[in-house]
C-alpha cells in the first residue's frame, strides 16, 4: 500500500512520522522570509533538501545557496536557518524527538 502525503500552506508541517525519524516540508512564511534568528537542536543532525524554489542555508559562521536534490546536513547543536523564496518547498528530514524542548532560538539583532 502506497502512502502519499502532501502540504500547500505555509511554514513548516510534518509530512510523515515513522519510528523514530520524521519527514517535514518547509515552505515559505514569515518565519522563513529572512535572516533574523537561528536555532540549534540539541540531540539530532537535520537534512535539508531544496526541491522547488530558491533557499539559503545559514549557520553562524556560514551560509550556502541550495542547489535542488541536494541533501545539505546540519549537525546536531550547531546554529542555523533557512531563508526561502515565495514557490520554495525544502523537504526536512530529523529525528522525530526533535521538538521545542530540545531545540534553542536565538534571534539576531540588526
Amino acid at each position: 500500500m502506497i502512502e502519499k502525503y502532501s502540504f500547500k500552506g505555509e511554514d513548516f508541517a510534518v509530512a510523515m512520522q515513522f519510528e523514530n525519524w520524521k519527514i517535514g516540508l518547509l515552505r515559505y512564511s514569515k518565519r522563513f522570509s529572512v535572516f533574523d534568528r537561528l536555532e540549534r537542536h540539541m540531540l539530532t543532525d537535520e537534512a535539508f533538501i531544496l526541491l522547488d524554489g530558491e533557499a539559503e542555508l545559514f549557520t553562524d559562521t556560514e551560509s550556502v545557496v541550495m542547489e535542488k536534490c541536494v541533501v545539505y546536513n546540519i549537525p546536531k547543536a550547531v546554529w542555523h536557518h533557512i531563508v526561502v523564496s515565495k514557490d520554495a518547498t525544502v523537504m526536512v528530514v530529523e529525528n522525530a524527538s526533535t521538538c521545542d524542548e530540545n531545540t534553542e532560538i536565538k534571534f539576531i539583532k540588526e
